[in-house]
């Protein structure tokens, strides 16, 4: 089999080759290659040392990313590589940190300490692919995720490769191997080793798969997001899994339909343990909100003008997929369709956009102060639900007759 290289990858690699070490790319550049995809990341793996890279690609072209680890980032022709020299891990000590490495001469040895076959895969042009544990027979012919090895021992040394089993299943589409997600369910509370960043950053990429629901085993997910009660209400989560489906691959909608069964509070807690950032945080926690309010689907064009009065467009459309999802109405999608009208129009629907404002109104006798914005408000309202039109002379006789409210 021959891959297409990216040309820096390839440059750097026959540079290697050159120097007198062995060189390959491994990992997810090969996977993605085998199932057809062009790769965003090209890694190496060579049997030069940390130092040598250096030597060899000038340390100004180097950046030391991780020397004690083996890993140097090789900036060449705009890009970025990472190249690592072999190496095998020794203890897991915190059961997601190995304890110390070796750097070894030969790359099976490298591929035997990492997760799962699909990405215990290398390659070069002079000897094609490497592939000691059956990789590329697991992606191609079984459509399966296994580990390399003993999956227990797998698990038990980074408790982050149980989620990364179900981000690979649903990313590629693959059955769990059985053995390998056996291991995974019983060693999962091997993920209270895990860093709340490092587990949201997978469960952001598992909610991004195509359809990840069938991968989102309720006793791995239940372990990282307990206030869904995965356990306890089983109909309730499957409903939910569900929703997911039905969405969009947009990782915080579907977040917030995972969360919202459970209510904002419990919703607000779950996003304070992933450590999401504060603008994901605050989204998140208005879909969960808004989805639990009513809304007027009869009336598409109003509702969805009352909703950019205190929305942004990019949350509405979020809402009205969620809402659409979870309840299956047809006027979800009107109110869609109604969104993109009246933004196409710049409709009027914040104070902001009025064709008056506050000196109006003190031009028309309104003392300064909170009446003035409570008429502004009143007089939105009219706009709103399109009682008036947002023109300067039909908002200024509506406020002669109405400034006294």
């Amino acid at each position: 089999m021959t891959i297409t290289m990216d040309p820096g990858a390839a440059a750097l690699l026959e540079a290697l080759h050159r120097a007198g070490h062995k060189a390959y790319l491994v990992g997810g550049c090969v996977r993605d290659s085998l199932a057809g995809r062009i790769p965003h990341d090209w890694d190496i793996c060579t049997s030069a040392l940390p130092r040598q890279v250096l030597d060899l690609f000038g340390e100004k072209q180097c950046i030391p990313t991780g020397l004690q680890h083996g890993t140097v980032t090789v900036k060449h022709q705009g890009g970025l590589y990472e190249v690592t020299t072999f190496r095998v891990e020794g203890g897991y000590s915190d059961g997601r940190h190995p304890d110390h490495v070796d750097f070894v001469a030969d790359v099976r040895e490298d591929l035997a300490r990492r997760d799962f076959t699909i990405n215990a895969m290398a390659y070069n042009r002079e000897e094609g692919l490497i592939d000691p544990f059956g990789g590329r027979e697991d992606l191609l012919v079984r459509h399966r995720v296994r580990a390399v090895g003993d999956p227990v021992r797998r698990f038990e040394e980074d408790g982050l490769r149980i989620l990364r089993l179900c981000r690979f299943g649903a990313k590629e589409e693959l059955e769990l191997d059985p053995a390998t997600a056996r291991a995974a369910m019983a060693e999962c509370r091997r993920l209270a080793c895990v860093s709340a960043e490092r587990i949201w950053q997978e469960l952001y990429k598992l909610l991004a798969a195509p359809h990840p629901a069938r991968w989102m085993l309720p006793e791995i997910v239940g372990q990282i997001l307990p206030w869904l009660d995965c356990a306890g209400q089983p109909a309730r989560y499957e409903a939910s899994l569900r929703v997911v489906d039905a969405l969009q691959p947009d990782p915080l909608t579907r977040l917030a339909a995972l969360l919202a069964p459970a209510g904002p509070e419990a919703a607000g807690q779950a996003l304070a343990r992933l450590k999401c950032s504060g603008a994901q945080t605050k989204e998140v926690k208005t879909l969960v909100q808004e989805s639990g309010l009513a809304h007027d689907v009869a009336s598409p064009r109003r509702a969805v003008r009352h909703l950019l009065a205190r929305l942004e467009p990019d949350t509405i459309r979020r809402l009205l997929a969620l809402r659409q999802a979870q309840t299956g109405q047809a006027g979800f999608a009107a109110m869609t369709r109604a969104l993109d009208v009246l933004l196409a129009e710049k409709a009027c629907c914040r104070v902001s956009q009025l064709a008056v404002n506050g000196r109006d109104l003190m031009d028309l006798g309104v003392l300064p102060g909170p009446a003035v914005g409570k008429l502004l408000a009143a007089a939105l309202d009219q706009v709103l639900n399109e009682n008036i039109p947002n023109e300067r002379a039909a908002l200024l006789g509506w406020l002669k007759e109405n400034k006294t409210i």
